[in-house]
């Protein structure tokens, strides 16, 4: 598949590229990225047929729906998809009293979270001011799992099922939002909100991949059900399906653990055998999922993006998915590609 494939967003009336552009790296996560070389990766992606764009606040504490927005800004609108969130309200202050971790050198705003009505309301607005755009397409509650908020939880989700669902419908009613949805780390956090709401997406992120295949039990096919629509980002796994089962490999932003090394390694000698990159097959088997129209893909150089977009339209033949699944490497039922 070509990364500027193009592919309907579930029930909503939008058509996607099979490949996004993550703009979290934008953001200078872990490490600063400069001007230029955020707005030429934007360039790249452009001109690679890339049209669906995923940003947040949260990233950078501002700084990537403004390098979006800049890099963006002077395209056609209507040939493009942006994707942001809500459940976080920035506010201005000094640089020296911000904790910007794990962001480096980011925007001067403190970051507050805020899952009510009138807070997701001004999210919203205030994202559209700093990409200095006229809408946004699809809009995502951001960060209701236990991953981010622990023990608390429960009662965030909670919170944003009544307060920010509310305001996302009230938005989506008056067309000013095509999609609203739900972008978190957990399937069941998915799944257990298009249970309680009417969502059209989801942002999965690691939680669907070529290790992991958990949410095809239940979430998928609900979305499958409801014509909801799922992007998934971090298909790598946060390194180890890029990198290999090398010494330091990176899962789930920690160090893999033994059984993922040992499973990682055997998935490895299957695509030695048939010559296709770890990280192509990661990349491709994600879309092969009736309900995924769309992979998200965050770079921190041109180079990195080059070599994605490389991995995404790898051929890859039938033979090496049916290993995988002959050798208990795959789930039997997953969908792979064509």
């Amino acid at each position: 598949m070509q990364p500027s494939t193009k592919r309907k967003f579930g029930r909503v009336d939008l058509d996607v590229t099979a490949f996004a552009f993550g703009a979290a790296p934008v953001g200078n996560f872990l490490r600063e990225i400069d001007d230029d070389t955020s707005d030429a990766m934007f360039k790249r992606s452009w001109d690679a047929g890339v049209r669906f764009y995923d940003t947040a606040p949260m990233y950078g504490h501002g700084l990537s729906e403004l390098r979006t927005g800049h890099s963006l800004r002077w395209k056609k609108r209507d040939e493009f998809v942006i994707a942001s969130k809500v459940g976080r309200v920035l506010h201005p202050a000094k640089r020296e009293t911000i904790n910007f971790a794990p962001w480096v050198n980011a925007a001067p705003f403190r970051i507050e979270f805020d899952y009510s009505y009138d807070g997701t309301m001004r999210s919203f607005e205030d994202s559209l001011q700093r990409l200095g755009l006229e809408r946004i397409d699809i809009l995502f509650i951001h960060d209701i799992d236990v991953f981010t908020r622990g023990a608390e939880q429960p009662e965030v989700f909670k919170q944003a099922m009544d307060g920010c669902y509310k305001a996302l419908a009230s938005l989506r009613e008056q067309k000013l939002v095509k999609a609203i949805g739900v972008g978190v780390n957990e399937w069941q956090v998915c799944h257990e909100a298009l249970k309680q709401r009417d969502f059209d997406c989801f942002l999965l992120a690691g939680r669907y991949t070529l290790l992991e295949q958990d949410a095809i039990d239940e979430f998928l096919p609900l979305c499958e059900e409801r014509g909801a629509a799922v992007l998934v980002g971090g298909g790598f796994n946060s390194g180890i399906l890029a990198t290999g089962a090398k010494p330091g490999a990176k899962y789930n932003y920690s160090p893999a653990p033994a059984h993922i090394m040992e499973k990682v390694a055997k998935i490895e000698a299957v695509c030695s055998e048939f010559n296709v990159p770890l990280a192509a097959a990661a990349l491709q088997f994600v879309v092969a999922h009736p309900a995924i129209p769309s992979f998200c893909a965050g770079t921190r150089t041109v180079e990195q993006l080059n070599q994605n977009l490389a991995w995404f339209s790898h051929k890859i033949p039938a033979e090496f998915w049916a290993t995988l699944k002959k050798k208990a490497l795959l789930r039997e039922n997953a969908p792979v590609p064509q």
